[in-house]
């Protein structure tokens, strides 16, 4: 039980980074090379629904992330 929680743990904490470094920040960052294409292609709509998906992604990750660490420390 506790190794599959371990390999959980690190999966989404690997798929967080990924998606927080995908947001644009102040300097339009790592996303800003990816969507700026994608915004010349299929439009401003295609971009912001990329953003909001990316901000949504974060929270289910992020929670998700909270969760496994509070049931490894339950269970170590």
């Amino acid at each position: 039980m506790t190794t599959i929680l371990i390999v959980l743990l690190i999966l989404t904490a690997i798929a967080l980074i990924t998606v927080v470094l995908l947001q644009s920040g102040r300097s339009a960052g790592l996303s800003g090379a990816i969507s700026g294409g994608a915004e010349q292609l299929m439009g401003k709509q295609k971009a912001r629904g990329i953003e909001a998906f990316l901000s949504k992604a974060t929270v289910i990750l992020a929670v998700l992330f909270f969760v496994l660490t509070i049931l490894l420390a339950y269970f170590i």
